[in-house]
């Protein structure tokens, strides 16, 4: 049944692919739910000089997206590669993937636009290693439409870190996803995201240091009307590489923020961002849809 549906969504053209997205957005956002809750938490967070009107109107208009993003999915992964790249209309900082050592380079996609499209594109680039957590539905098809560009998916344990560490000392790009909250207390410290506590990776930071490889963040911003996407690369703020598990995890959320600013709307807002908390803060989401 999923394959039927993702092979219908699929033969659809990406600009009415977007259109039903954003219709499925709209409706998101009008009906109770708790994504539309969290959402408008977390921009109420990072965004605390919003009126409660302006933060609404943010809120909504970031579903209009939200909606783009998952009905885009099908295509960006059923489409012929060449086709997908073809999408991308501009690329701003390519040079900063450029390998100037034999060092590998850290790139880091957070979810923000067209994330698929960002990692299949690296892939085609030169040899990348993909970070991967294993999904309970449907992961055979998640991991083919991710590695039809030749990316290597090696997953979130050990012997993945393994693997990755081997990769960056073979000169290889090492693609992770770098705003998901860490389960582990050992791999993680609390750092600001937008002036909150945010619980960050350190993930990041001890590869940078073992091998000392460069971070670039790179994020796929979706064009208006199906018109393809524009492709930004942002050198990593000072920082990443720090001694300092805190400065680094900063200079992490940093570059995530200055990513962020680019299209503001097109990040996943309704992720769980601020579930851990520190010093008994109280939970932010909780409450009525």
């Amino acid at each position: 049944m999923l394959h039927f549906l993702l092979w219908g969504l699929a033969s659809l053209p990406l600009w009415m692919a977007h259109a039903i997205g954003r219709t499925v957005g709209y409706l998101m956002a009008r009906i109770p739910n708790k994504q539309r809750r969290n959402a408008l938490i977390n921009i109420r967070l990072c965004y605390p000089h919003l009126a409660e009107t302006e933060a609404l109107q943010f809120r909504d208009r970031s579903f209009l997206e939200y909606g783009k993003t998952y009905l885009e999915i099908a295509y960006l992964w059923s489409r012929p590669v060449e086709h997908v790249l073809g999408l991308v209309k501009e690329v701003f900082g390519l040079e900063l993937l450029t390998k100037d050592t034999e060092r590998g380079v850290i790139v880091l996609s957070p979810h923000l636009g067209a994330w698929e499209l960002a990692g299949l594109y690296l892939s085609t680039i030169g040899p990348t290693t993909t970070l991967y957590r294993p999904q309970p539905v449907a992961d055979d098809l998640i991991r083919r439409a991710r590695s039809r560009g030749g990316a290597k998916l090696v997953p979130t344990d050990q012997q993945g870190i393994r693997r990755m560490l081997e990769a960056l000392r073979r000169g290889e790009y090492l693609g992770i996803l770098p705003d998901q909250e860490p389960k582990s207390d050992r791999a993680a410290v609390f750092a600001p995201f937008f002036g909150e506590p945010a619980f960050t990776m350190l993930l990041v930071n001890r590869l940078a240091r073992k091998t000392g490889s460069r971070v670039v963040f790179l994020f796929a911003e979706r064009l208006p009307r199906g018109r393809g996407y524009r492709l930004h690369c942002l050198q990593a703020p000072e920082g990443i590489d720090s001694d300092n598990p805190v400065e680094a995890a900063t200079a992490l959320n940093r570059g995530i923020e200055r990513c962020i600013s680019v299209c503001p709307e097109q990040y996943a807002w309704s992720y769980k961002r601020f579930r851990s908390r520190p010093n008994r803060l109280p939970h932010p989401y909780r409450g009525p849809l």
